[in-house]
């Protein structure tokens, strides 16, 4: 059994899981003490999940391979995985760049370049078919770049601000 602290969007969740099904099979998982089937599309990599049965309800989901994010329609939520029986704490990884998850045009920008921010924190909104999604800082620091302003369009990928 392993016993996982989740936080998705500085809501914590305590996720036991007591061991992989065969494939296809869903999981049944305690959530907070409540049972819970969940299936997903694959098992082999975050990465590799793109659809997910929680419950009766599915989602399809975009996962960061680093489990720092997951895409879903209502827009991009942090994600940070700790487990709860390990010795140590796995160390955050990944660098401080926030590059634009789909093109579109930045409708605001909620820091200031030498601002401090923490992992999770909402850093600007990007506006892509007239949904505004929040882009959340991907770990905690300083904003030490801000390549954006309001109303700039951005392509996939461009480097939007950096935090160190």
């Amino acid at each position: 059994m392993s016993k996982l602290q989740v936080t998705i969007d500085g809501h914590d969740f305590v996720v036991e899981v007591s061991g992989l099904q065969p494939h296809g099979e869903p999981l049944v998982v305690s959530v907070d003490g409540e049972p819970v089937r969940v299936s997903l599309s694959s098992l082999a990599s975050p990465e590799a999940i793109e659809w997910a049965v929680v419950g009766n309800r599915p989602y399809e989901l975009h996962v960061d391979h680093d489990l720092r994010w997951i895409d879903s329609p209502r827009g991009r939520h942090a994600v940070q995985v700790r487990d709860l029986e390990a010795a140590v704490t796995r160390p955050k990884s990944g660098d401080g760049r926030i590059k634009a998850p789909i093109p579109g045009l930045v409708a605001r920008v909620l820091v200031k370049a030498g601002q401090t921010v923490e992992a999770g924190q909402p850093v600007l909104v990007l506006e892509a078919m007239k949904m505004e999604n929040e882009i959340p800082a991907p770990r905690s620091g300083t904003v030490s770049t801000l390549n954006v302003s309001p109303g700039k369009i951005v392509t996939l990928h461009e480097l939007l601000m950096e935090i160190s």
